[in-house]
């Protein structure tokens, strides 16, 4: 179950975390024997969309070429067009979070990593996130996370927006708490992240002081590490 405490962390963690254990779920992180070919795996006929070279990932990401192969291979699994629309990404949600509603969460996340904003994933929108999450600096990692909760892109988290991202995930997992969230849960956790982050009691949380804050909080700083080791 998910403390009260670990959403006390915002999303910072929740969003990563959960995201993360959703790829576990689905195979993305499977092991492949030295004698695989990637380069097989990118020539795959069956697959619409083709992924850049493996070199060229490499170069662009922080991933090996045997780590790539293993998330292509995942990828390519639970989708075998190449790219991923969003109602793909919410199906898998849906399957990992039956009990509850996690449209709303898929939504944000998917947007997240639809960087084109071309209303599909590909493969390269998949491992670039991804690369940052997994890879990436804790600046970075807060930097993606602030983008995400920054819905409208324009440089701040308002109440608002981080009510929506509060409230997606309290409809996907508020069932498993513990203790069981209330319905003004969402909000409570709202107001203590603007108490944290609103250094200048503005109504709005800048990446600055989002990042400034985070880098504070020993949890958060802590957490964040675990990241490091997934695949």
């Amino acid at each position: 179950m998910l403390s009260l405490d670990g959403l006390e962390m915002i999303a910072v963690l929740v969003v990563m975390g959960l995201f993360v254990k959703v790829l576990e779920q689905f195979g993305l992180f499977e092991v492949v024997g030295e004698e695989d070919s990637v380069e097989d795996d990118f020539e795959l006929s069956t697959v619409c969309h083709r992924p850049e070279g493996l070199d060229k990932l490499q170069e662009q990401t922080k991933f090996t070429k045997k780590e790539l192969q293993v998330l292509y291979r995942g990828f390519k699994n639970e989708c075998p067009s190449g790219v991923v629309n969003e109602e793909t990404f919410k199906t898998i949600y849906s399957k990992f979070f039956p009990q509850g509603d996690s449209g709303a969460y898929a939504h944000f996340l998917f947007e997240a990593f639809d960087t084109n904003k071309n209303g599909s994933v590909s493969f390269e929108d998949f491992v670039f996130g991804l690369s940052i999450i997994l890879r990436g600096t804790i600046n970075d990692r807060l930097n993606w996370a602030f983008n995400l909760y920054d819905l409208n892109k324009d440089g701040c988290i308002t109440k608002e927006e981080m009510m929506d991202i509060m409230k997606s995930i309290y409809d996907m997992m508020g069932k498993y708490t513990y203790p069981c969230m209330q319905d003004e849960a969402p909000r409570e956790h709202v107001e203590s992240f603007f108490q944290k982050m609103d250094r200048n009691n503005d109504g709005v949380v800048t990446i600055d002081e989002f990042i400034e804050s985070c880098q504070k909080d020993e949890n958060i700083m802590q957490s964040m590490q675990l990241f490091d080791n997934v695949i």
